[in-house]
């Protein structure tokens, strides 16, 4: 019985890791459009959109994010920055 709770925890965790693989690599795609958009490197825009909470936002609505336009999620990231202080827009 204890290999079977062992099987189902090694499934959770192998499902849980992807699911931190696709957010990961979507915060990386969405700040290197970003990046291009304002032409910036890609660790400049990383560390912009960090300071300005950017990356928190990112995470706590990924589950929607991820499902509309890149490119429209630039500018929404763009324009919350923004509403946190940041200059670009």
């Amino acid at each position: 019985m204890s290999l079977y709770y062992f099987r189902i925890g090694y499934i959770t965790m192998i499902s849980v890791m992807a699911q931190v693989k696709d957010k990961v690599e979507y915060i990386i795609a969405l700040i290197n459009e970003f990046a291009k958009r304002f032409r910036l490197t890609d660790v400049q825009a990383y560390r912009y959109v960090a300071h300005y909470k950017g990356i928190d936002m990112i995470d706590e609505h990924y589950n929607i994010m991820h499902t509309l336009d890149l490119d429209e999620m630039v500018n929404n990231l763009a324009i919350y920055c923004n509403r946190q202080g940041g200059a670009l827009i």
